[in-house]
């Protein structure tokens, strides 16, 4: 007999969770990064499709990704794209290269393009010292239109080691309003086995000043997986950032390890993981006390105060799903900067280079640094529509997406709704009224059921590209 977690919100079913947890993508696009193609975009694709966007609306507002992949010390656990480098003049020479991006790209957007949502990812962005954090906002803000009333989404992934006060202080004078720190754990015995060492006083102290300096929200980033965590030390740190920093909004991550494909991660001992049941354990106390505190489930390892804005978007039904996560933005087109960087604009997916080296080669053209993408068909549309309406909502109207692409919804989806039935008899969701419904259990398990409607991986068949989702 499975145990269970009940939730106003969410459904921990360890049962179901053994049975249906197969690799799946996170869908922070549809289609997916691994069915983006080299032959399939170009320079001439990504300018076509900017201009026709632009030509239904030329004011179209915008969200800006700015990628930053340095960092000063390898993190076992990390799947991100990074260079490891003590060499600050590595610094100097991309910089050099994304301006010259940034240059090339602005040619093609509108001055009337409002800038309502930047981020800088990584990567390390705040391994750049703070006369090339302002010199790099400087440019942004020449060449697009950057918003001076702090009514913008700015928001920065920071690392507590590699920042202090006055680079805090310097940020939100920079218009950066919303900060992310990476903290994963405060254990000393899990922190020394994925070589992240970071003494819980140092976060206090980053978080205690960023709040100081005027940062509207705070986020906390933690994982689960890692060497020698158990159920009682998770609960021991999830507890203790709770208490100490009260984020505004929390991501606890499944750490995904797939040493095969990321050489770090070669360097964790594998004896030395949590086994699945006591993983699930982790995962399961870890959304009881975050509930008890009055936390709100958004959706993929994220959760946020009742009055965060990602909150109350999807209690309106307005959330929305990208590159960069959850967020509040389907208006804008997602323009992406620095390598590996993905672009969405329109009906295109466009990723650059993914090699540091090679990008800073091809920016410097003063071409676009384009690696591989795609332009979305009428069915990925659809399947877009659906996937994301389903990953934000938990929730799906079978007339409402008729109303929106004049087609029948039973007859175009007659292959995926072959496959709901088990999944309802299992209690991941219900199909009434011609509305699927997830339930809290379903909601553990969503990128599982958004696969009946991805056809790229139906047909593929090969979900090896993935990770758990669990």
């Amino acid at each position: 007999m499975s145990t269970q977690h009940i939730s106003q919100e969410v459904l921990v079913d360890r049962g179901l969770i053994i049975k249906y947890n197969r690799a799946a993508p996170r869908y922070t696009s549809y289609p997916t990064a691994p069915y983006f193609k080299e032959e399939l975009i170009n320079r001439d694709i990504y300018k076509n499709e900017v201009l026709r966007v632009s030509q239904i609306d030329a004011n179209r507002p915008l969200s800006l990704y700015i990628h930053i992949p340095f960092c000063q010390q390898e993190c076992y656990y990390c799947g991100c794209m990074r260079m490891i480098t003590k060499d600050r003049n590595r610094a100097c020479v991309y910089l050099e290269s994304l301006y010259q991006e940034i240059d090339t790209l602005s040619e093609l957007f509108s001055r009337n393009k409002p800038v309502v949502q930047l981020h800088f990812g990584g990567g390390t962005p705040t391994y750049l010292d703070n006369q090339q954090l302002q010199d790099l906002l400087t440019k942004i803000g020449e060449k697009f239109q950057l918003l001076d009333d702090d009514t913008g989404d700015y928001s920065i992934e920071v690392d507590p080691r590699e920042v202090d006060d006055s680079k805090l202080t310097l940020l939100r004078k920079l218009g950066f309003n919303r900060i992310s720190f990476g903290i994963q754990d405060i254990n000393l015995k899990v922190q020394e086995a994925v070589n992240r060492v970071q003494p819980l006083e140092m976060d206090i102290q980053v978080v205690n000043k960023a709040r100081e300096v005027g940062f509207k929200s705070v986020n906390i980033d933690l994982i689960y997986g890692l060497p020698h965590q158990t159920a009682t030390s998770f609960a021991s740190t999830l507890k203790t950032v709770l208490a100490e920093l009260n984020p505004d909004r929390l991501a606890i991550f499944n750490f995904a390890h797939l040493p095969s494909l990321l050489k770090n991660q070669r360097k964790i001992n594998a004896d030395h993981l949590p086994k699945p049941d006591e993983k699930l354990q982790i995962l399961e106390e870890s959304i009881q006390i975050l509930e008890e505190q009055g936390y709100v489930y958004i959706g993929m390892d994220h959760f946020g105060k009742p009055q965060d804005e990602l909150t109350i978007a999807q209690k309106e039904g307005k959330l929305h799903r990208n590159f960069q996560g959850y967020t509040t933005h389907a208006e804008c087109d997602l323009v992406g900067m620095g390598v590996s960087s993905i672009s969405q604009i329109g009906d295109m997916y466009a990723q650059n280079i993914k090699q540091v080296n090679h990008y800073q080669d091809e920016a410097k053209t003063g071409e676009l640094p384009l690696f591989r993408g795609l332009i979305m068909s009428a069915d990925d549309r659809i399947r877009h529509t659906v996937i994301m309406k389903l990953m934000c909502d938990f929730r799906l109207d079978f007339t409402s997406i008729e109303g929106q692409f004049s087609l029948n919804f039973e007859e175009y989806f007659a292959d995926a709704l072959e496959q709901l039935p088990p999944m309802e008899a299992d209690g991941l969701l219900s199909v009434k009224n011609r509305v699927i419904q997830v339930s809290p259990a379903g909601k553990m398990l969503i990128r599982n059921i958004c696969t009946a409607f991805d056809k790229y991986l139906q047909q593929s068949q090969s979900n090896n590209r993935f990770s758990q989702a669990i």
